[in-house]
């Protein structure tokens, strides 16, 4: 669920390097940002000033809202309807997911307080008391994980035949050879590192893992020295076992303590504790003063093995003196030090979803793969005779691979254009993109480098499209290209067409397996001309505020999804049924939220699909009566956005790249786009959001106190695993009916 990048660093004491000269060439070495459209206008309108709500009482608050999302991810490491290393994955999920709450979230609270800058939370907390509760939160978390994987993950992975063990467990013979192994394979690669007062205290890197050892010298003076635990080598080391048996691992970390001695000759070891730091990592960059982004992003990546400590875990029983030693030197501050039961980074269990063991995990599921055409058709004449509409995972990712190499090899495409938010390590679609500018035709790409966690993958794919000679564009100055869209220019006898593909998802082929998302093909002329004036803002200069079919963030988005909620209003309140349909990721706009509160008042019945954060309050007396809040976390990863509008008994719906978060709404470029045809909307309604507000499975349920309750079937009634049942509803399918036909031909 979080991509995750290891940055290592073993200075003691960094000096800022001299600024490299760019790699591009000197005509492209400015920003491809513009700050400004014609006349000196901006080209978007700013946030507004943040306001506080009428009633703090009516919202939860952000994070710890978060948190409770997190803890239901935890449930599902805990429920044994899980095969066990999908179980294993859920809580190897809710590490990582910790491990970025703090680098992120927390980090930016904690630099709030070290500023002493107090602006109250939405719900009405200070800076230091949202620490305190999210200090107290994960606490509880914390131990509930490890309770969680000792007493009942654990247990069962020994009854499946795998054992995680310490060193003390081995057999003398196997412990001799696993110190072999140590000396010829791990010790070349430690480095210690001593901290006195001729060797300053070493830097520590984020999200590393460290042992902070205390030696005596032949004269018996302590001493304090720290040794990383290498991330190149395995966290798991496996011990060979004879045939048969069972599939056994040591810590990496027990492995180099039993080992010290070989660091440190001549000394005695008196003892050794593992400790692990988590960093600031949300560096910001100052984009009105980069005179070359790519270097910019580049040193931005480099300083977060840099940032303030925000999280010191430490292992349970550490004595005070060496604690102190550490919070002192880390700077860090009390409600960000956890004690801990080992193991520490139990987001490392992940590797054991590397085994061939698919007793323990999930059966594989094969996504359909939809027949676009009829014999011999490809996919554009099937996108003139109808619009498209997929769901991933359940349906292949493969036609949306398949579209733009349709366009890559048709000698009739003229120009393509593409944004590219998160791609991955891997992905087919550069090739593709430079292949067409390779066979002549006009390429565009616009890569968000901002894409957190992400930034350094797209910045080799942006040097890479570069000197492949496509035109690649960076954004706007301030606001991340969030939006996922691609255009086909073809010339079609005398004239030409365009053809469309948008999505609420990434076009990245390893979260199409396993993040919901709705693409959406379609050569309508209406949306077509509106995706063409999106591109040609986003490369070039537009003050251009209205679309002909799109809502475009940070223009028009939230003023279109308002007015879609006041229509609803207005019809609760002359008599009609009012009815919204909203699923989404995260909802956390005061001003969004208090609209919906206005149309609970008024009569309309809301139902909200939010699988993280919800800082809404459902279930409030003369407030929220009208309004039920449900999450789903299962097997993938809810992210489609789709928001359905009863309208009086002519339903709209529309699907979209955004949350209803401020920094969506503001601050990034997101697209909403409608689905027209009634037969459409019918589908997407009943398989999407009906099928989810039914689960009694994986859902659970907002209360008006923050918390989420798991919904059970009522008596009588039927146990529903909305994902489960697509996917059952896709093998019965052959060929998968997801082609919709068109009730009226294409405007041309």
């Amino acid at each position: 669920m979080i991509p995750t990048d290891n940055f290592d660093g073993e200075q003691h004491h960094r000096s800022d390097p001299p600024k490299k000269a760019s790699k591009l060439a000197p005509s492209q070495r400015h920003r491809r940002k513009r700050e400004i459209g014609p006349q000196g206008k901006k080209p978007f309108q700013s946030a507004p000033q943040t306001r506080f709500p009428l009633d703090p009482a009516l919202y939860i608050n952000r994070e710890l809202s978060w948190l409770e999302f997190n803890e239901r991810v935890l449930e599902e490491a805990r429920d044994t309807r899980h095969p066990l290393l999908e179980r294993v994955k859920f809580l190897s999920i809710v590490g990582s997911n910790l491990d970025e709450f703090f680098m992120i979230r927390v980090a930016g609270i904690q630099e709030q307080v070290r500023a002493g800058f107090v602006e109250l939370s939405p719900d009405g907390m200070t800076p230091d008391q949202q620490l305190k509760s999210i200090h107290d939160r994960v606490s509880l978390m914390m131990k509930s994980m490890r309770d969680c994987f000792w007493k009942d993950i654990n247990p069962a992975l020994i009854a499946a035949g795998i054992q995680l063990l310490k060193m003390s467990e081995l057999r003398q013979p196997e412990r001799v050879k696993l110190s072999e192994f140590f000396a010829h394979d791990i010790f070349p690669v430690l480095t210690p590192l001593a901290f006195d007062p001729g060797h300053p205290f070493p830097y520590i890197s984020n999200m590393s893992l460290n042992i902070a050892a205390v030696v005596s010298t032949p004269l018996g003076e302590e001493r304090f020295a720290r040794i990383k635990v290498p991330d190149v080598i395995p966290r798991l080391v496996h011990i060979p076992s004879e045939d048969n048996g069972p599939t056994r691992f040591v810590w990496l970390e027990d492995l180099i303590a039993e080992n010290l001695g070989l660091l440190f000759p001549g000394m005695t070891i008196k003892e050794s504790y593992v400790f692990r730091v988590t960093r600031n990592a949300d560096m910001e960059i100052q984009e009105d003063e980069a005179e070359d982004l790519i270097y910019s992003i580049e040193e931005s990546i480099r300083m977060r093995r840099y940032g303030s400590a925000v999280r010191v875990a430490v292992q349970e029983g550490m004595p005070s003196r060496i604690r102190d030693i550490l919070i002192e030197n880390l700077d860090a501050l009390s409600d960000g030090v956890y004690e801990l039961q080992p193991p520490l980074g139990i987001s490392h269990l992940m590797q054991l979803l590397s085994l061939p063991r698919p007793d323990l995990k999930d059966p594989p599921y094969h996504p359909a793969v939809p027949s676009l055409g009829e014999e011999g058709e490809d996919i554009f004449a099937a996108m003139r005779r109808r619009d498209i509409v997929l769901h991933a995972p359940y349906d292949s990712f493969s036609p949306v691979v398949q579209f733009i190499e349709t366009a890559v090899n048709d000698p009739n495409v003229l120009a393509i254009k593409q944004t590219l938010y998160r791609i991955g390590k891997e992905s087919p679609l550069i090739p593709l993109l430079i292949r067409a500018a390779e066979n002549g035709k006009q390429v565009a790409v616009l890569v968000e480098l901002k894409a957190r966690f992400d930034e350094e993958n797209n910045i080799g794919w942006a040097k890479q499209l570069e000197r492949a000679g496509i035109h690649v564009v960076y954004g706007l100055v301030g606001l991340k290209t969030h939006a996922k869209m691609a255009l086909v220019i073809r010339k079609e006898s005398d004239k030409l067409r365009r053809y469309v593909h948008l999505s609420t998802g990434n076009y990245n082929m390893v979260t199409a397996q396993i993040y919901t998302d709705l693409n959406y093909f379609t050569c309508r002329e209406d949306i077509a001309e509106d995706v063409t004036e999106v591109f040609n803002y986003l490369t070039g200069y537009s003050c251009k505020e209205t679309y002909r079919k799109l809502a475009v963030a940070p223009v028009s988005l939230r003023q279109a999804v308002t007015s879609l909620i006041e229509r609803e209003m207005a019809n609760a309140k002359s008599g009609k049924q009012g009815h919204i349909i909203m699923k989404m990721n995260s909802l956390t706009d005061v001003q969004m939220i208090e609209k919906l509160y206005d149309a609970s008042k008024a009569g309309v019945r809301i139902e909200l699909i939010v699988r993280g954060i919800c800082s809404l309050r459902p279930g409030v007396k003369g407030v929220s009566e009208t309004i039920r809040v449900v999450s789903i976390v299962g097997r993938f990863l809810e992210h489609s956005r789709v928001f359905y509008f009863e309208n009086g008994g002519s339903p709209e719906l529309y699907l979209s790249s955004a949350d209803l978060m401020s920094r969506n709404l503001y601050r990034r470029v997101e697209l909403m786009f409608p689905i027209e045809e009634p037969s459409t909307i019918e589908s997407i309604k009943k398989e999407v959001l009906d099928t989810a507000l039914a689960d009694t499975s994986r859902a659970r349920e907002l209360q008006p106190d923050g918390t989420f309750v798991r919904v059970h079937p009522r008596d009588g009634q039927e146990i529903v695993d909305s994902q489960q049942a697509i996917m059952a509803g896709r093998l019965r399918s052959t060929p998968p009916k997801r082609l919709i036909p068109r009730e009226s031909p294409p405007e041309v």
